[in-house]
Order: structure tokens, then sequence, then C-alpha cells
């Protein structure tokens, strides 16, 4: 196809397009954000806003939760079931609180900068220079609340036993019981005494 032919057909596309997408067509699905343009912060459900009021997770650590580095609110839910000794309890509820104040404060200020952006846009379009500094607050405080709680998973790593890890990992669904599946070739004796089964 000649060079001329190419741009002369990439001038009918657009218009190909939106015939297609608009013919016989008037009412065509809303968008998955229909109802959010009533948002307080449009970026941020009510839902949302409370996780973060309170100090929760809000998915920020999954990095470490779901690569086997369990944190402290979890941990002291399925206390019994790990058997967490009285020390262990004490020194999970010392780093637990610590996160949660912190995240509280980090959370505040992530929820401010992202009503900042919200509110540059509902004021008109912003300038490139105030665009760019408002994305970078937000993402700066967003980074600092997300280090709040992976900081809080790698504190409570060291204080666990390999099979309480193992345990909270089976407990939360993320593994299979190593008690009840030992793999081919294993002595069935050995597998779970080495696995704390016994």
């Amino acid at each position: 196809m000649t060079t001329k032919r190419f741009a002369f057909l990439m001038l009918f596309l657009p218009t190909f397009a939106f015939a297609q997408n608009h013919s016989g067509n008037h009412g065509s699905a809303p968008s998955d954000y229909a109802g959010q343009e009533t948002r307080l912060i449009k970026s941020l459900s009510e839902d949302d806003l409370e996780e973060i009021a309170r100090g929760g997770g809000w998915g920020l650590a999954r990095a470490a939760e779901l690569n086997g580095v369990p944190g402290p609110t979890h941990l002291l839910e399925l206390a019994d079931e790990i058997g967490l000794t009285e020390q262990q309890r004490h020194d999970i509820e010392v780093i637990r609180a610590q996160m949660r104040a912190d995240a509280i404060t980090a959370g505040e200020r992530f929820v401010a900068a992202e009503q900042s952006l919200d509110e540059a846009f509902q004021l008109g379009a912003p300038d490139a220079g105030t665009l760019e500094r408002l994305v970078v607050e937000a993402g700066e405080a967003r980074a600092n609340l997300r280090l709040v709680h992976l900081n809080a998973h790698l504190l409570t790593l060291p204080l666990l036993t390999d099979t309480q890890v193992t345990q909270y990992s089976v407990l939360r669904g993320y593994s299979d019981d190593p008690c009840d599946a030992v793999p081919d070739g294993h002595d069935p004796e050995m597998w779970r005494n080495h696995n704390g089964c016994n």
C-alpha cells in the first residue's frame, strides 16, 4: 500500500469508528464511573474513606501478605489457632497500635492530597505545573501510607516461628495444610515432625 493511499484511509477511520459506535445506538451503556460524580472525593469511595480514617490496611500490604509475611492485625485475630504466646501477642499488639496510629496520620495526609487534586479539577482544568505538583504529592502520600502497612509486616515476621507462618498461610487460605498433604517420596512421620504437625 502506498503512503498516499494509507494516509487517505486514515482520514476516514475516525468517522468510520464513530459511525460504528453510534449508528442505531443512541442509548450507549453508561460509564462504570456513573454515580461516582457525587462523591466527596471522586477517587475515593465512602468505604475507602472509612477504612483509611480508622487506619485499616486498605489492601496496601498485599505484597507482604501474599508472599508469606503476615501482618499484625490478622495474626492477632488468629492468635489461638496459630498458638501465639503471651509475649508474642504483646509484641504484636505494640506493632499493631503503632501501625494504626501512623496509618491514621499518613491516611489523613493522603486524603487531603487527593482532595486537593479533586478540587483543582472542580475549579476547572489546572495548569500543567499545578497538576504535576498535586499528582506527585498525592502519590508520595499514598506511598507513605503503604510503607506504614508494609513495614508493620516486616516488624512482625521475626517474632514468629516458621511453623506459625505456615499455619497463618493455611488459615488465611493462601496454601494447603502441609499436615494434610504429605508429598510423594517423603516419610509421613518425618514430614509431619518437620512441619510441626505432631
